[in-house]
């Protein structure tokens, strides 16, 4: 592996031209067909295999004209004080709105208040129901404003009035968080660098990574059914990843210059090590995105797969292009200790120079002191995750709704005024569909069903059947009398599916129950049932690679414990802040919510990708200097001398893109933005920096142990670069130094390098 990583970077480094054209030509294609494909439709979301699903598309079958995936508004109207909505001026009001609703080609249905019951007891609250053709996402602006105008009309007449539902939509922003992460990035770059040239590296690179991976994704959008998440949540990894891969591969360039080698053959070594744990960080991380699939929720398969791309896009940029682009800057990009001119200065690096009397920097001290103290750092670490992990317990999943939303918007008002008029499971009705088909007897087996539904505890209110035109299927609207996310109402759902059983049994006809509270009941225990297959194939998979990187079978291991600490103490934070509420104003939560019901196996997947990565970044370089032939601890200190900057600073980097993100409008967004930014600084700082050590130095020599049956099948992947150092060992035997000519540098022969 390192041995191909080294040709690859040098031929890069000499063919720099022709590399970066490909690049270049790539990112061009790919923004020329983004630019040229259709606009891209919501993307649905669906759940296989549900219930909930299973009731929705046999609507979509059976009522073929009701625009089962249409958008919908519900304009709610209040009586000014001491008035009702059915006194005739309130009423005359209401019935011009419902008039000016009706307008419009987008336009499938509207309920009028007074003839479909929509009327409070009180009289002062009454709704109108408005279906589209459209989803919400899709309506044309002019359809979003007549209804607008339409509400705004009857506010003139002197009446409250709130829109509710999804037609008033918008697409979500992401804010100027991500520019302020990218400047967060630049920031750490030159202070990690001390030069601005090779802090504009990774950047740059991984704009281009994002650019061209973005890009696809538009391009393919209609046809592949990707909504605006996709693309979101790719950039989001694609960058931070992107200028992590290129830091560490840049850093490596540096340390070769400053141990005196040409810059060809030092472009060609930083390949072939740090490239290395390049290929191998981001298998992991692919492995764990791709592995999504498993749970068979296309909307969360789409997002792993093009996350994904964009992940192996910044591994090969990084070993291609960064490589390029250093030839391009020449002497502009220092060795390691060294500043350009416009930061200070620099101390030249001089041959021959002593670097005994330079102090140790802070990540050798802090070994140090990890070494000496390895119980009491464990226990901190272990005990703080545990304590941080705690709230977890408590995770309320869902897919949200308009309670969620500030107060400020008139889809909460509207929210709100619907539950104080007509109860708190108004806004969380249940759907229930009937399929006699196969039924003797159709009428009876609907009014079976409706007579069992209204014997059931918790029901408020049960419409009357509502059958197709075939006669064959009808739909039974359930109101709850508990607020849609309780336990309750989730138990009502389990009640009507329980009795749906018997009813089959005498009727032959199928009981179905859908809507948003069956399909968040339905995704929990999808996810739930999906999780453990998920873990055991990444983790599985992850182990076996991580078997081969260390040669060893406690390393992966413990890296395994340690994502499971972070991610868990990572999910904790995400309900203390998002459901509980604990500093939301710092990250822009204007309303506690249930999370996401995707969100967390998605961040589980990302974050055990991202875990991996500095497991293989900063073990790597250990297990370097132990098979190198230093003692377990001094290896553990040695590896934190070279790799606890740059690990630091590529922790700093994705904690910054990450937060950047916590701007976005889009819930999910946001808390998966929120979420990776608090795991990585747990994984980063907590575990990798702390806990791994502390194994490390308990295990010694143990730590390394692999089976000798085992060690003999493996295959050799050579990440430390060993061949790399036998090439050297075998130049300098020869008194020829290691250097950048043109000469020989394609052939194997010219550089006596050892095949692995």
């Amino acid at each position: 592996m390192a041995t191909f990583l080294y040709r690859l970077g040098r031929l890069a480094f000499r063919r720099r031209h022709f590399v970066a054209l490909i690049w270049v030509a790539l990112l061009t294609l790919a923004g020329f067909a983004a630019a040229s494909a259709p606009t891209a439709a919501n993307t649905s979301f669906s759940v296989p295999g549900t219930e909930a699903q299973k009731a929705f598309d046999l609507l979509e079958q059976r009522f073929p004209g009701m625009s089962a995936d249409g958008g919908t508004a519900r304009v709610v109207f209040k009586a000014p004080a001491g008035e009702k909505m059915t006194d005739a001026a309130n009423r005359d009001t209401a019935q011009k709105t419902v008039d000016a609703l009706g307008e419009g080609s987008e336009v499938a249905s509207v309920a009028d208040p007074y003839k479909a019951d929509a009327v409070s007891e009180d009289g002062t609250i009454a709704y109108a129901s408005v279906k589209y053709k459209a989803p919400g996402m899709e309506l044309e602006e002019g359809t979003r404003e007549s209804l607008e105008e339409a509400a705004q009309d009857a506010r003139d007449a002197g009446l409250t009035v709130e829109v509710g539902g999804d037609a008033l939509q918008a697409q979500p922003e992401t804010g100027a968080g991500e520019i302020i992460g990218i400047a967060v990035a630049a920031v750490v770059l030159v202070i990690t660098f001390g030069s601005l040239v090779a802090a504009g590296l990774p950047l740059l690179t991984a704009l281009i990574g994002v650019g061209i991976g973005v890009s696809a994704i538009t391009a393919l959008a209609s046809a592949l059914d990707l909504g605006s998440t996709t693309s979101t949540l790719a950039s989001m990894i694609g960058l931070a990843v992107g200028i992590d891969y290129a830091l560490f591969v840049v850093s490596r360039y540096r340390t070769e210059l400053a141990e005196g080698r040409e810059r060809e053959e030092a472009a060609g070594r930083a390949v072939g090590t740090a490239g290395s744990a390049v290929v191998f960080a981001g298998l992991t991380v692919v492995i764990a995105l791709v592995g999504l699939s498993v749970v068979n929720i296309p909307m969360l398969t789409k997002m792993g797969v093009a996350a994904a791309g964009t992940v192996a896009i910044a591994v090969l940029i990084a070993l291609t292009m960064i490589p390029a682009l250093l030839g391009y800057a020449g002497r502009r990009v220092k060795p390691a200790g060294e500043k350009s001119r416009f930061l200070g200065g620099a101390r030249a690096a001089r041959k021959g120079a002593s670097v005994k009397a330079a102090k140790p920097n802070m990540g050798t001290r802090w070994a140090r002191f990890v070494v000496r103290r390895p119980i009491a750092v464990l226990l901190l670490g272990v005990v703080g995750l545990g304590a941080a992990a705690v709230p977890a317990a408590s995770m309320d999943l869902g897919i949200g709704d308009d309670s969620s939303l500030p107060t400020s918007t008139t889809q909460r008002r509207a929210y709100d005024l619907l539950s104080d008029g007509f109860g708190p499971g108004f806004n969380g009705p249940l759907v229930v569909v009937v399929d006699a088909k196969a039924s003797d007897d159709r009428e009876a087996a609907f009014t079976e069903v409706t007579d069992r539904i209204k014997g059931l505890e918790n029901v408020a209110t049960v419409t009357p059947v509502a059958p197709n035109k075939a006669g064959d299927t009808a739909t039974i609207t359930v109101i709850p009398a508990s607020e849609p996310s309780s336990v309750t109402t989730e138990d009502l759902v389990h009640a009507i599916r329980d009795a749906g059983t018997d009813i089959k049994a005498d009727t032959e006809a199928d009981v179905l129950v859908t809507g948003t509270t069956a399909m968040n009941t339905d995704i929990a225990q999808k996810l739930n049932d999906a999780l453990i297959p998920y873990l055991a194939l990444v983790v599985g998979l992850a182990f076996l690679l991580l078997i081969v990187v260390f040669r060893s079978i406690l390393v992966p291991l413990k890296a395994a414990l340690g994502f499971l600490l972070s991610v868990m103490a990572a999910l904790g934070a995400v309900v203390a802040v998002f459901q509980w509420g604990w500093m939301a104003d710092l990250v822009g939560v204007d309303e506690t919510r249930p999370i996401v019901a995707i969100m967390p196996i998605f961040m589980i997947g990302v974050v055990f990708g991202l875990a991996m990565d500095y497991e293989v970044f900063l073990v790597t370089r250990m297990r370097e200097a132990y098979i190198h032939g230093e003692k377990p601890s001094q290896a553990v200190v040695t590896g934190f001398n070279h790799g606890a900057r740059v690990v630091t600073a590529a922790a700093v980097i994705m904690i910054a893109v990450f937060a950047g993100f916590v701007g976005s409008s889009e819930a999910m967004v946001k808390m998966i933005g929120f979420g990776l930014a608090i795991a990585v600084f747990f994984d980063a700082f907590i575990v990798r920096m702390a806990i791994v050590p502390a194994v490390l130095a308990l295990l010694g020599k143990k730590a390394w142990w692999l089976p000798k049956w085992l060690d003999r099948v493996l295959p050799n992947v050579d990440v430390e670069g060993e061949g790399l150092r036998t090439r050297g060992d075998r130049a300098h035997a020869s008194g020829s130094p290691g250097s950048g000519d043109a000469k020989g540098a394609g052939s194997d022969e010219g550089h006596g390098l050892v095949k692995v």
